[in-house]
């Protein structure tokens, strides 16, 4: 088998390609991408178990914690316990989480024009893409 025809390989090299173009637009923003991830569910639901935050990007415990941290660290986030429920952490944003929001727009504007899909070639790469990890992950 011939590597350009392995599917698994153009998904690694367009993952690779579009998380490198992300690269300087948030290093401006002082976050990694992973960190970025978190705060998009943050700014899109408010408040949200740490369990959530995982399910929403399919990141385990052990993943996620560290990366919650360093954003509390750097003052965008913070963890509390929920009054009612000693077990559920909830993550929100800082006031200065919630502001970064304003800078980060320009970030899927970017990345938009960096792929260069029409709208209609956009939604059916999205399709295709969530079918695909939907029937992986369905598999094993």
């Amino acid at each position: 088998m011939l590597l350009d025809d392995q599917l698994c390989f153009a998904l690694y090299a367009a993952s690779r390609a579009v998380t490198q173009r992300y690269r300087p637009l948030l290093d401006d923003l002082g976050l990694t991408y992973p960190q970025y991830l978190v705060l998009l569910v943050l700014w899109e639901y408010g408040s949200v178990p740490i369990k959530e935050i995982g399910a929403a990007l399919q990141l385990d415990y052990g993943t996620l914690t560290p990366l919650i941290k360093r954003l509390e660290a750097a003052g965008l986030a913070r963890r509390e316990r929920r009054p009612d429920d000693e077990r559920t952490v909830l993550v929100s944003l800082t006031d200065e989480g919630g502001d970064l929001r304003v800078r980060a727009r320009a970030v899927p504007v970017a990345i938009g024009d960096a792929m260069g899909l029409s709208p209609e070639d956009h939604r059916e790469a999205m399709r295709i893409l969530r079918t695909l990890t939907a029937q992986v992950a369905a598999s094993g």
